[in-house]
């Protein structure tokens, strides 16, 4: 759980305990366990519902469309951020979609080169010892990782098939 801060934004983040005292502005698009903890709740675009630029697992820039619209008064992320930086008074310099690709593009060239992996001069890394530590998941079931997915039956169907083989034995061969 979180505990101690003041004021959390919460940018869609559903899987985290927050403990009572916060305050806490939840930016998300299906009202899920972060949504119903929160003070405020900004709607916003789930992700297949605006334009999205992503790095894959290789480092290769891509694109994403929307697939369709947000509905109601929900807002595409970054017109949100965008929106709360003026009411802050810290006003972001884009007002655009295209001004903020822009704007990353200028700060991290590589990202305007879609579909390209980025090539990257490999330095050795010093031999040590491995540190003494436990590894946890940070996922406690990959089917049901986000409010998309928890609301798929599909997903619920593969999620329970991965339950029961985890709870058979394997046999030795």
């Amino acid at each position: 759980a979180i505990e101690g801060a003041e004021v959390i934004y919460s940018l869609g983040a559903d899987e985290v305990d927050i403990a009572k005292g916060a305050f806490v502005i939840y930016q998300g698009s299906h009202g899920d366990r972060g949504a119903h903890r929160a003070d405020i709740i900004l709607p916003a675009a789930a992700w297949t519902e605006e334009n999205g630029l992503f790095v894959n697992t290789e480092g290769r820039p891509q694109l994403a469309l929307r697939a369709g619209f947000a509905p109601g008064e929900a807002k595409e992320n970054w017109a949100i951020l965008r929106a709360l930086s003026a009411e802050l008074g810290a006003t972001l310099p884009w007002d655009t979609l295209a001004g903020l690709r822009k704007a990353i593009v200028t700060a991290h060239p590589h990202l305007g080169r879609i579909d390209a992996v980025a090539e990257n001069a490999w330095q050795p890394l010093e031999v040590r010892a491995p540190a003494k530590a436990d590894f946890i998941r940070a996922v406690r079931d990959f089917y049901l990782t986000n409010p998309i997915a928890r609301a798929s039956q599909v997903m619920a169907e593969l999620s329970a098939m991965a339950a029961s083989r985890a709870a058979k034995p394997l046999a030795a061969e």
